[in-house]
């Protein structure tokens, strides 16, 4: 099955790399550099998932996950962090604001897309 994923990551290297592992599943990648952006795009087109990264410029993810979860669209959108931010709390933060998952920086080349593919769940 296709998935239609929304990438919100500033860091190039990260976007090529998330693309790249994903689109080699055949699923389509959306991507988006900051958070304004990334909002618009979903709106516009509701993805399957959402990918955020949490250090973003201007508008910090916590708050694009916010954003997202008061757009009656994409309420039932999963949202899955993919952040650099590991400390204790992170993780709840990133639950706090809206997240369904997390998932740490570095990603695993070798086990990303698995993980992404269990917050996409199965067609209702």
């Amino acid at each position: 099955m296709s998935h239609h994923i929304l990438l919100i990551e500033d860091n190039e290297q990260n976007s090529y790399l998330v693309s790249y592992l994903l689109q080699a599943r055949g699923w389509t990648i959306a991507h988006a550099a900051d958070g304004p952006t990334g909002l618009a795009l979903a709106d516009q087109a509701v993805p399957d998932l959402v990918l955020l990264d949490i250090q973003l410029p201007g508008m910090d993810g916590h708050e694009v996950a916010r954003r997202l979860r008061t757009n009656p669209k994409l309420t039932q959108v999963p949202i899955v962090a993919v952040t650099s931010y590991a400390m204790q709390g992170d993780r709840e933060r990133c639950m706090a604001s809206g997240c369904n998952g997390y998932i740490e920086k570095p990603i695993d080349p070798d086990t990303f897309a698995g993980q992404v593919e269990q917050f996409l769940g199965t067609p209702s």
